[in-house]
């Protein structure tokens, strides 16, 4: 027998009984499965004690990406989790894994249900203490652009970019190449100019986990071995049947194990983990530019810094695996 997740009750009691941090959790859910990992390891967090999570933020606007999001908020217990769309319309993808996750667990919300990610978002950094969330960002930036360009509204006097300076402890941000790369999706999303822009414009402590670290990380080969009515099977199943760049892995009947980009964010942001699983790099700044591409600028000490993976990565992707399925028992 094989246990995934063995949390000793000691550890339990000392992070429950911890300070819980507060994340806002910014996704492009659907688009690849690292997303569908990290929330399913968020909900762990939350029911661990760990964290809270305030809100999910979606960069997408596919159609069944709120139901898909409120079932699994539902499915881990936590139904009351606000979500965010990035408003402007619909659209249906029958590569993501959101109309199936939506078909195959109850759930109520739909798109038109849900407020903008810039109402909810400005609503929730208002109602917290100052410096008290930690903002995750795994998808393009364009959420964020949207809310450093609000105004004043029945939740704050203050502007977008105000809020985000007062209320925003930390930034981790999953995207980018370091020290330095031509072109990652988080950085361009076929948003030419939004990456550079939010980061012109934020003065706050920014961490980067780069694809550098998440390429290496392959996750998910475990899920084979989980019922098949669970939301990971289902989705990273979907995922690597249907994804085009994982047709050339794809065997009728498995799972394909796949990069683990989102969950590192998370897992710093929550658990943070230096001089364990990774060390920060500082001493510089990232300058992204308009098309995706980024490069690490040495300087005096800045708010920048980014992760640098010092575990083995079949290490971290036993670690991650457990940390998916919480306390799950595989025979």
């Amino acid at each position: 027998m094989k246990r995934i997740a063995l949390l000793f009750p000691l550890l339990i009691l000392l992070l429950s009984s911890a300070a819980q941090k507060k994340i806002i959790f910014d996704t492009d859910f659907g688009g690849d499965a690292d997303d569908l990992g990290a929330l399913a390891m968020l909900h762990g967090f939350v029911n661990n004690g760990e964290c809270d999570l305030l809100a999910v933020m979606l960069w997408t606007n596919e159609k069944y990406a709120v139901p898909a999001i409120d079932a699994l908020n539902r499915y881990y217990g936590n139904p009351d989790i606000p979500i965010g769309v990035r408003a402007g319309g619909t659209h249906v993808s029958e590569t993501t894994h959101n109309k199936i996750l939506a078909d195959n667990f109850p759930n109520i919300l739909k798109y038109e249900d849900v407020p903008s990610t810039t109402e909810l978002y400005r609503k929730v950094l208002a109602e917290n203490d100052d410096k008290s969330i930690i903002l995750v960002t795994v998808g393009p930036l364009l959420n964020i652009k949207l809310l450093l360009e609000s105004g004043p509204c029945e939740h704050s006097p203050l502007s977008g970019k105000e809020l985000m300076n007062c209320k925003i402890k930390e930034m981790v941000v999953m995207g980018g190449q370091f020290p330095s790369g031509d072109w990652e999706w988080n950085f361009n999303g076929g948003m030419p100019g939004v990456t550079k822009f939010v980061f012109e414009q934020i003065d706050l402590p920014v961490v980067f986990s780069g694809y550098e670290i998440g390429v290496v990380i392959k996750t998910g080969d475990v899920f084979n071995e989980i019922n098949k009515n669970h939301p990971l099977y289902i989705g990273y199943y979907h995922f690597s049947e249907h994804a085009s760049w994982m047709s050339d892995y794809f065997v009728e009947g498995r799972i394909t194990a796949n990069s683990t980009y989102d969950q590192t964010a998370v897992m710093y942001a929550v658990r943070g983990g230096l001089g364990e699983w990774w060390e920060k790099v500082e001493g510089g700044y990232n300058k992204p530019d308009n098309d995706g591409g980024n490069v690490w600028v040495e300087s005096e000490k800045t708010n920048h810094t980014y992760l640098k993976l010092i575990a083995e990565p079949d290490d971290m992707a036993d670690l991650i695996d457990s940390l998916m399925l919480h306390d799950l028992i595989i025979e």
